[in-house]
């Protein structure tokens, strides 16, 4: 697998929720950094008022 290949692998499980190899520290990073942003959503949302 080429390096663009597994970058590619790397972004396709994260944008599908799965966890990415632990041993891989640029993988933990992405998954903690997605994590966050995914809670900022979810808090945005549910603050947003109706109209």
């Amino acid at each position: 697998m080429t390096p663009e290949e597994e970058s590619d692998a790397l972004l396709d499980a994260l944008a599908a929720g799965e966890a990415p190899d632990r041993r891989d520290p640029a993988a933990r990073v992405l998954a903690v950094l997605r994590g966050d942003v995914v809670d900022q959503w979810r808090s945005s949302v549910s603050m947003t008022p109706s109209t």
